[in-house]
């Protein structure tokens, strides 16, 4: 978390003000490059390259730590509450044709909720990059709201830089484990979206499933599936079916992550 009395795009004069002394050339290379860095950071924790970083510093610019409210992530929040919601819809009517209307709207609603975006900013570690005034500072935590709509002013500014395909990968990249979970009622059953989660923030990777062996007849068909982060294969897993397999691999590569044993068994 970054504490700032002025805006992060705020750019300096060619020539400072009558009386003012010059700022060390050093000192202003040195705060470029540590501006660049964290941005650096932060965009590898995303899994996205930003070609306009300016829309990057806005993102993750709270309102407390910019010189005026135009010069805040609150436009962006807007856009990318919007870009949220319809891109989430999309996804559900595609992956989902036999859910009705209620079906959809009840998923969507878990999926893009001010809980679902906070947990999806702390599980990447994003107030470490927040430029925040010294009231927002002095909490020892950052508010659940905050949280929330930093990820949603990422979104915009994915769109804004990339365009909507760029913003659907992205938002694919984070909610799709979310999305599976709430429409399968597996809501307990949170494994892929933490393994997600970690690989995104440790390993810069988004996991892979790989069907190793299958048995029993059609109508009851068992899998056994491991996951993959980063090219290293965890134990496998088997399950009455393939969503099963995959959340009890990713179970097993969570512990085994942790240093722990295996919780499934792979034989």
């Amino acid at each position: 978390m970054i504490t700032e009395e002025l805006p992060p795009t705020e750019t300096v004069p060619d020539s400072p003000p009558p009386g003012a002394p010059d700022a060390p050339d050093n000192e202003v290379s040195q705060a470029g490059q540590e501006q660049a860095g964290r941005l650096e950071r932060c965009e590898r924790r995303i899994g996205y390259t930003f070609a306009d970083k300016r829309l990057l510093r806005e993102a993750l610019t709270h309102a407390s730590g910019a010189e005026h409210r135009l010069a805040s992530n609150e436009r962006l929040e807007f856009l990318g509450d919007a870009i949220l919601g319809a891109i989430v819809c999309e996804l559900l009517f595609l992956r989902y044709p036999q859910y009705l209307e209620g079906d959809m709207t009840k998923v969507k609603s878990a999926v893009v909720s001010r809980e679902s975006c906070a947990k999806i900013s702390e599980a990447l570690g994003l107030q470490e990059f927040l430029v925040v005034g010294k009231g927002v500072s002095a909490n020892q935590s950052i508010p659940a709201s905050l949280l929330a709509d930093v990820f949603e002013s990422l979104i915009a500014a994915v769109h804004l830089d990339g365009g909507i395909e760029a913003a659907r990968r992205f938002i694919e990249a984070m909610l799709g484990p979310e999305i599976e979970l709430a429409a399968t009622g597996e809501l307990g059953a949170n494994f892929k979206s933490l393994l997600q989660q970690l690989a995104q923030r440790e390993f810069a990777s988004t996991p892979a499933y790989h069907l190793l062996d299958e048995k029993g007849p059609d109508h009851r068909k068992c899998f056994k599936i491991s996951a993959v982060v980063g090219g290293v294969h965890y134990q496998a897993a088997w399950g009455r079916n393939k969503k099963e397999a995959e959340q009890r691999a990713a179970c097993n590569a969570l512990a085994e992550i942790k240093g722990e044993p295996a919780i499934f068994p792979s034989d």
